[in-house]
C-alpha cells in the first residue's frame, strides 16, 4: 500500500501542477488548432490532390502520436528539478522504491499528456477528420502505449542529463530529426537507405504509424500512409519498452542510490 500511495501522490501531482498552470492550459487548446487546421489544411489544398489522401487527417495522427509520446518523455525530466525542492525532496529521502517514484512519475505525465490531446480530438471532429466512435475508442490504448513508450524513453534519457540546460539541448538533438524520419507531416515511403536506417530506429515513427494505423483503416488510402500493420508496431513498441524501461530504472536507481 505505500507503494501504490506514492505512486498515486507523484501522479496526482503532476496531473495538478497541469491544471494550474494557465499557459499550459491554453497550449493545450491553441496548438492542436494550430497545427491541424493551419498546417493541415495547408497542406492539404496543396498536395492533397496529388497525394491521393487527406492532410488534416496525416497531420492529425502525426501530431497526436507526437504529443502523447514527447510530451509523457519530457515530463520525465522534471524529476531532476523535483529533487532539489520540498515535496520530491521528501520522496527521495522517504523509505519509497525508486521504481515506485520512476512508475509515478510515468503515470502523472501520462494523465498530462492525455489531458493535453484530447482538444486534438476535438478539433479532428470539427474539422471532419474521419474519426468514427470505434476509431476514438481505439486510440485510447494506443494513447497509453504511447505515452508508456514516451515515458520509458525519457526515463533513459534521463541518465544522460546532468541540469535543465543539458536537458533542452538533448530533448532537441533527439526529438528534431524524429520528426522527419516518423513522417510527422510528410509521407517517408521512400527514403535514402541510410535515413531508412535511422526512421527504423526512431521510435516515434512506431507510435504515430500506429495511430494512423487506427484513424486509416479501411480507408482506401491505408496502404499510402501507414508503413506497417498495427500488430507489427505493437509488438516494436513493446520490445523497445521493455529495454528502454529495464535499462532506464536500472541506471535511474543506481544514480539515485549512489548520491
Amino acid at each position: 500500500m505505500p507503494e501504490l500511495n506514492a505512486i498515486a501522490a507523484i501522479a496526482g501531482r503532476d496531473l495538478l501542477k497541469f491544471i494550474r498552470d494557465p499557459g499550459r492550459l491554453v497550449a493545450a487548446v491553441v496548438f492542436p488548432f494550430v497545427m491541424i487546421f493551419l498546417l493541415g489544411g495547408t497542406l492539404q489544398l496543396n498536395l492533397g490532390q496529388s497525394a491521393g489522401f487527406n492532410f488534416i487527417g496525416f497531420t492529425f495522427t502525426g501530431f497526436l502520436g507526437m504529443t502523447l509520446f514527447q510530451s509523457t518523455a519530457q515530463g520525465l525530466s522534471s524529476l531532476m528539478e523535483d529533487r532539489q525542492n520540498d515535496f520530491a525532496q521528501e520522496v527521495f529521502v522517504s523509505p519509497v522504491s525508486r521504481y515506485s517514484i520512476v512508475f509515478g512519475k510515468i503515470a502523472g505525465e501520462t494523465l498530462v499528456a492525455i489531458m493535453q490531446v484530447i482538444p486534438f480530438v476535438l478539433f479532428a471532429l470539427l474539422l471532419r477528420v474521419p474519426l468514427t466512435p470505434l476509431h476514438v475508442a481505439l486510440l485510447v490504448p494506443v494513447a497509453l502505449l504511447s505515452c508508456f513508450m514516451g515515458g520509458a524513453f525519457g526515463l533513459l534519457l534521463l541518465n544522460t542529463m546532468s541540469d535543465t540546460r543539458a536537458a533542452n539541448q538533448i530533448f532537441n538533438f533527439v526529438f528534431l530529426p524524429q520528426y522527419f524520419l516518423a513522417g510527422l507531416i510528410s509521407p517517408i515511403n521512400v527514403l535514402p537507405w541510410y535515413l531508412a536506417v535511422l526512421s527504423l530506429l526512431s521510435p516515434m515513427r512506431y507510435v504515430i504509424d500506429l495511430a494512423r494505423g487506427v484513424v486509416f483503416s479501411g480507408t482506401p488510402e491505408y496502404s499510402r500512409v501507414v508503413l506497417l500493420s498495427p500488430a507489427t508496431n505493437i509488438a516494436v513498441l513493446a520490445a523497445m519498452f521493455v529495454v528502454f524501461m529495464v535499462a532506464g530504472t536500472a541506471l535511474f536507481v543506481r544514480r539515485e542510490t549512489s548520491r
